[in-house]
């Protein structure tokens, strides 16, 4: 996910300000040769991610980086490829039946099709879907590129042709009328079927922003605007209701067009009626009570003479032929004619981002009751689904392993390229799955039959629509010693984040499943494309590298090895041998269990690739091996569930990284006494140090660089290093491509191999390693660091350490204790290092959890399993400045709480058959939420049991069991449940015996624990206020339960160029270069639309960022634009409470209220105040932005008493979590103060300014511009006080004609309120000269140098113009 990827320094090698810059003023060429040299010498294999294209991918990429300081660098070598993507567009006329030409730009290398897709969404010629474009009488081929037609060029006229039907075209047609009629209703949103998801944000901005904004010119008389919050957004509201999260969206009230629209009885024709030219027979209910009968023949459709009752296919009189149904039905209905227009007006004014499709389906946990209408499309749909055909491939299903390794084949030398196959795998994977989650649910549903139906139900295995589907089970005691049914639960996972990771890595010739985990009632499911042929076969004759037991009997193969050689570094796997039955050693590159099989298409496959990572010793206790001190200071190892617990990617990364800046300073440090040693009878010893420095950087391997760039060889190294750091989570492993390689650029060209060849290319200086000391230097610190090789920094980790069953040779035993030392070292340096960092991230607000996903994100950002939860929040506890992570602390019990329940839960279900779902899940949630202390589960109706009670028959469906055990769950057995998992699951005590007393205990509330739980599990409720703490009837009845979801987890495919510009876009902005920033951005944002299409997290990111530039160039409209549709796709992506939907509501805010839309920014943030409450409730330090917001604009609006509500509770957190000594604090009593000043109320104004003026006097001195602006203020405020008190003086004194002095109350001016706006939300706009500029440049690289020498290892985090602190992209 994009939101991770905060100030991102761009991981591309050289995209390093310092030679920007330089470029920029003097030397370009000498500058870029050495750069261009430089670069590909350090990366030209990092990219090894790009398989054989590295070479070029590299070189273009960063060609494309060096190239924007100094737009003549590099840039020309790529701008072909750029205007590859956007060529001009030009102009053609389209000429419908029945309407007036119109105009259309279109762009060469867009299909025909896509004129078609067009002009099947219009509002003109949206009824049409069965015609051809004609140029000049010649019909155009859909899949023609339109550069390829010859004779189409500027202003030709396009014929739009009605073509005869088929039975396809008629299919197509009917079910495009439907979902035109059905295009305003949200239900497919509520049901999460079709990608669609909701969206809410027009109900706030009254429709399109844009154009509002000039309707409302008049916002200089402020318009008389009501804004009074509703009481339950007000501070100190203990209300959380529940139904204001979906606002009543007045489009949706359908407007009715036809009653019912279905398939009719009589279809299919009869023959001969097929030879008249039927295709397929409807049956038509008008809003007028008409009963019709349609024909769909060749030549349109008809009515016909048949009723319910009687087949008469004869045409009606009059018939009313029509090509399309619309023109039909519009003759027969004036309130179809009339609806239909309206309704496509409406359609067409919604914001497109409102209706196209997301790529993976979004559900939602609350609904509202929806009527269920008549749908011959979705009934057709529900039929053809569970036979698992593609309704696009008439008769067949989908190769879904041929797509996916088809798509990873295609070439990927130059941009377009890279582009077309980045589109074409994340378009396969999306559909994907889709499918495969379709299918996990039918399975479970028992609509699947089984391939081995004379098995038990957890043993069953089923195929369906080319999908291979298995259950998380532990069949036939495959997973006995490693934990059973607990390990072949998380095996899927683990799995899964293998297949991510070799994914990421993309060797050429490598190939992996596709692969989706899908957790759905209670059961976890794992969908798989096939292996071709390996149906047909026994797995012992397949298998011919790896294992099938564990590692008993172990096989290996030349081909297999050579490729798994290629993700060695970058997934830090070692090559290492072990010992088979025969007692022979065999040679492996991966974990044992890591299968190879060639499948029938030739193709090297790997499997189960469940311990690509290494095993986590913290949770394994391992009989005679103490773990280091730090581990078991925190009473580490624990016993869990299964064996199969490992390190996370990110973890691995981080620990290497660590390592890498310790093995830096070990060198340096030894050097520096040599060379200290050495200064009084050597003279050139600086140059060797400085030399020598490179290859313990570089490892000396690439040494073939001039001199100057072997001494800024180390920074390069480290400032890739930082990147990897704040790198996004597992699944960008591609998206570093280059960083994590070249974190140890170290060994590139000689992994093991003597340095001696690559030194002698040194020339002109002698080679560095040919010097003893430093080469005795590098083979202390390797030692120290515990590298592999004793002449370069290169870590990496042997899989099979302490796996039962594999035993290593003798020869071995030494390289084996080294890896075990180094396990236990990662291990202790999760505890000691990433837990520590984490909670200090929380403590100065860097990181920023608002609920159990962002929370867990910020886990697994640093590495760290959700399983060390209950150690995190020992941590916390025993924390000094516990008071200020109690937000934290919260979410992290919740979290905890809810995980334990959904444990619970997921068995609890498997016992429950279909017909008692809702009653057992509505049971359930009274047990766990409800005051309520005696639930009783409602069992469904006896007639229904019974009957089926009395057939004998095998039970079949996995979730059939007629088992009502669930029934006799108590909400007191249910929390004495939760207190003893979280104890053994996360060895975590929590003292509760029911809901209340956790919530009393911990300050919970009890809409955030409803919300986590559904999520967790799927559930969707019905949205209404439920009354929880009732404590005479139960909360939920099972009315209220409307579904039950998947939960599904798969493979995000990557759009690496795109992120690539979008990295350098980022830092670019933080050095201050905004325009070329936003230049980067755009064009990222060009590429992500290309491989994504138009919804997509990162494109979200990407609007986000491109608006907060926009608002600071001074391009209000713009920001508003983009920031608009930024709201927009995180809602449709993410959520609509989602907390980066929250943020996003409150950029879009402060952009309406610079654009003078005062009343709309109140809205969006009061909407983004009640979602913040709902999700984690009013304690936590983003409230107080939020209501320093508000209360700005309310100020600003002169709604004083409701202003200064808002801006107290903000004064109040503030002070609670960043201490009362701090400058936000400082500012908030100044906010405070000023609202006090407008109502005149000048002794309160004056208290609160003179609690800021100390703070500012305390922190910043008296002499600092901050301290002398409050004191300033602080003698205006007195002189105010003054004169009204005298004013007041003089009325007591002389009555009625006393002459009073005219005082001022000046409302604030728009403008100062927008600027404590910026400053708030941390945008700080700073006027600079020419000089300014160049000394900030100047002052910026300085400080780049030092912090790449390695001075520093914490990125510098005061650059003098971090434009609001590195414009956080969050």
């Amino acid at each position: 996910m994009v939101s991770k990827t905060d100030d991102i320094p761009a991981s591309v090698p050289d995209c390093n300000p310092v030679d920007l810059s330089d470029g920029a003023r003097d030397g370009k060429e000498t500058n870029d040769r050495t750069e261009k040299d430089s670069c590909c010498g350090h990366s030209a294999d990092t990219a090894m991610v790009n398989g054989d294209g590295a070479h070029e991918h590299t070189e273009e990429a960063e060609s494309k980086q060096d190239g924007n300081g100094d737009a003549d660098g590099g840039e020309d070598s790529n701008e072909q490829e750029v205007i590859v993507i956007q060529d001009t567009g030009f102009t053609v006329k389209i000429q419908a039946p029945g309407t007036e030409p119109f105009d259309l730009q279109v762009s060469p290398q867009e299909m025909v099709q896509e004129i078609h897709q067009v002009l099947m969404d219009r509002e003109d010629t949206c009824h049409r879907t069965c015609f051809s474009l004609q140029l000049d009488g010649n019909v155009l081929d859909n899949f023609a590129e339109l550069k390829s037609i010859e004779g189409l060029q500027e202003g030709s006229l396009l014929k739009v042709v009605e073509e005869p039907y088929t039975v396809r075209e008629a299919r197509i047609h009917v079910r495009h009328i439907r979902d035109l009629l059905k295009s305003l209703d949200p239900s497919d949103a509520y049901n999460g079927v079709d990608c669609n998801s909701l969206s809410f944000l027009s109900i706030f901005t009254d429709g399109d922003l844009g154009d509002s904004g000039k309707r409302k010119k008049k916002g200089n008389e402020l318009e008389q605007i009501d804004c009074t919050p509703p009481e339950h957004i007000l501070p100190g509201s203990k209300e959380r209701p529940l139904v204001p999260l979906q606002p009543q969206n007045k489009d949706w009230k359908p407007m009715q067009c036809l009653k019912v629209l279905t398939m009719s009885g009589w279809n299919p024709p009869p023959g001969n009626r097929k030879m008249h030219g039927d295709l397929m027979y409807l049956y038509i209910v008008t809003v007028e009570e008409r009963h019709v009968s349609v024909t769909a023949s060749t030549r349109g459709f008809y009515l016909n003479q048949s009723t319910t009752y009687t087949f008469n296919p004869k045409p009606a009189n009059p018939s009313f032929l029509s090509h399309s149904l619309v023109e039909l039905l519009s003759q027969i209905s004036p309130a179809f004619k009339k609806n239909f227009t309206a309704l496509q007006k409406k359609r067409v004014q919604r914001h497109p981002f409102e209706r196209i499709a997301t790529p993976f389906q979004v559900y939602s946990w609350t609904a509202p009751q929806v009527d269920h209408a008549m749908d011959c499309v979705r009934a057709e749909d529900a039929y053809t689904s569970r036979l698992g055909y593609e309704e696009h491939i008439p008769g067949q299903t989908r190769d879904w392993n041929e797509e996916l390794q088809t798509t990873r084949e295609l070439p990927r030398k130059n941009l377009p390229e890279r582009l077309l196959r980045e589109r074409a795998i994340f378009k396969v994977h999306s559909d994907f799955a889709a499918a495969a989650t379709r299918g996990a649910m039918a399975v479970i549903d028992g609509n699947v039959m089984a391939i081995n139906p004379g098995e038990e139900t957890r043993m069953q295995m089923f195929i369906w629509n080319n999908i291979f589907f298995s259950l998380g089970f532990d069949v036939r005691d495959h997973y006995r010693e490693l934990g059973g049914d607990a390990a072949a639960h998380a095996a899927p996972t683990n799995d899964l984040n293998g297949v991510r990771a070799y994914g990421a890595v993309d060797v050429e010739g490598l190939y992996t499943l596709g692969t989706v985990v899908v957790d759905y009632r209670g059961y976890r499911v794992t969908a798989q494309s096939i292996i071709p042929g390996i149906l047909e076969r026994e797995q012992e004759q397949s298998v011919i590298y790896g294992s099938i037991d564990f590692g008993k009997t172990v096989v290996s193969h030349g081909k297999y090895l050579e490729l798994l050689d290629k993700t060695s570094r970058p997934l830090k796997v070692q090559r290492h041998n072990v010992l088979n039955e025969k007692e022979e050693t065999v040679e492996l590159c991966s974990s044992v269990e890591c299968k190879g099989i060639i499948g029938n298409d030739g193709r090297h496959y790997i499997l189960d690739l469940l311990r690509t990572f290494p095993p986590d010793l913290n949770f394994l206790p391992v009989d005679g091996e103490e773990l280091s001190p730090e581990s078991q200071r925190v009473s580490f190892p624990r016993q869990h569930r299964h064996r199969l617990a490992c390190l996370r990617q990110e973890l691995i990364e981080a620990f290497v990284e660590h390592r890498y800046l310790l093995f830096m300073k070990m060198a340096a440090l030894q050097l520096m006494q040599q060379k200290a040693n050495k200064d009084s009878n050597k003279t050139d010893a600086p140059a060797i140090t400085e030399s020598a420095e490179a290859p313990s950087a570089e490892g000396g391997a690439d040494t073939a660089r001039t001199q100057s760039t072997a001494a800024e060889a180390p920074t390069a190294a480290e400032a890739s290093t930082d990147s990897t750091s704040q790198s996004d989570n597992s699944t960008s492993a591609a998206s570093q491509t280059a960083a994590p390689e070249s974190e140890e650029s170290s060994s590139k060209p000689t992994t093991n191999g003597p340095l001696e060849p690559a030194a002698a290319q040194n020339g002109d200086c002698k080679s560095p390693l040919e010097d003893p000391k430093s080469r005795e230097v590098v083979l202390n610190a390797c030692k120290a660091v515990g590298s592999i090789s004793n002449t370069s920094f290169d870590i990496r980790f042997n899989p099979d350490i302490f796996s039962p069953g594999v035993r290593f040779p003798e020869d071995c035993t030494e390289d084996v204790q080294k890896q075990k030392q180094l396990l236990k070292d990662a291990a202790a340096f999760l505890v000691s290092c990433q837990i520590p960092s984490l909670v200090k991230d929380c403590l100065d607000h860097s990181a920023l959890p608002m609920d159990g996903a962002t929370l867990t994100e910020a886990l697994h950002q640093r590495g760290i399993n959700v399983r060390y939860l209950g150690t995190v929040l020992e941590f916390v506890e025993k924390t000094p400045a516990k008071a200020q992570l109690e937000h934290f602390y919260r979410i992290g019990i919740i979290e905890l709480i809810t995980r334990c329940a959904k444990h619970i839960f997921k068995t609890y279900l498997q016992g429950v058959e279909l017909s008692a779902l809702s009653a057992a899940v509505s049971h359930f949630l009274n047990c766990f939420l409800s005051s309520f202390p005696d639930a009783v589960a409602h069992l469904p109706a006896d007639e229904l049991v019974s009957r089926r009670k009395s057939r004998k028959r095998r039970n079949r469906v996995p979730g059939g069991g007629d088992n009502t055990a669930w029934a006799s769950l108590t909400p007191s057995e249910l929390w004495k449940n939760i207190a003893s998992e979280a104890q053994s699951y996360y060895h975590f005590t929590l003292q509760c015996e029911s809901v209340d007393q956790v919530v009393e205990k911990y300050s919970l509330q009890k809409s955030t624990l409803l919300r986590e739980i559904s999520i967790k599990t799927g559930i969707q409720i019905l949205i209404k206020e439920y009354n929880f703490d009732s404590r005479h009837k139960p909360a939920f009845t099972e009315e209220d339960i409307l579904n039950i979801f998947p939960v599904v987890k798969h493979v995000n495919p990557k759009a690496s160029d795109a992120f690539h510009f979008f990295q350098s876009g980022q830092a670019k902005v933080q050095q201050g270069f905004l325009k070329e920033g936003c230049e980067l951005i755009n064009e990222a944002l060009n590429l992500f639309n290309n491989v994504y299409g138009a919804m997509h997290v990162e494109i979200c990111a990407c609007l986000r960022l491109l608006a907060r530039l926009n608002y600071i160039m001074g391009d209000h409209p713009e920001a508003l634009s983009n920031q608009q549709k930024a709201v927009l796709m995180s809602e449709r992506v993410l959520g609509i409470e989602h907390p980066n939907t929250i943020q996003e509501y409150m950029h879009l805010a402060l952009y309406c209220f610079a654009n003078g839309q005062l009343s709309t920014a109140l809205k969006l943030l009061y909407r983004a105040r009640y979602l913040m409450l709902l999700v984690c409730g009013e304690d936590h330090p983003e409230m107080a932005l939020i209501d320093s917001n508000i209360g700005l604009v309310l100020h600003g609006v002169m709604e004083y008493d409701l202003s200064l509500r808002f801006l107290e509770n903000a004064l109040t957190i503030n002070t609670k979590y960043h201490g009362a000594r701090s400058l936000k604090v400082a500012l908030s009593y100044h906010l405070v103060a000023r609202v006090y000043e407008s109502k005149a109320e000048f002794r309160s104004a004056l208290q609160h300014e003179k609690e800021g003026y100390t703070i500012y006097k305390n922190q910043m001195g008296e002499a600092h511009e901050k301290t002398k602006e409050s004191s300033e203020y602080l003698k205006y405020l007195t002189q105010q006080a003054v004169a009204l008190q005298r004013t007041m003086n003089e009325i007591y004194k002389n009555g009625s004609n006393a002459s009073i002095m005219p005082l001022k109350f000046t409302a604030p001016s728009m403008a100062s309120v927008l600027e404590q706006l910026n400053i708030i939300n941390g945008i700080i706009f700073i006027p600079l000269s020419q000089k300014d500029l160049e000394n900030l440049k100047a002052e910026v690289q300085r400080r780049q140098q030092l912090q790449e020498l390695g001075k520093s290892n914490e990125p510098t985090e005061d650059t003098p113009l971090e434009l609001e602190d590195k414009i956080p992209i969050d």
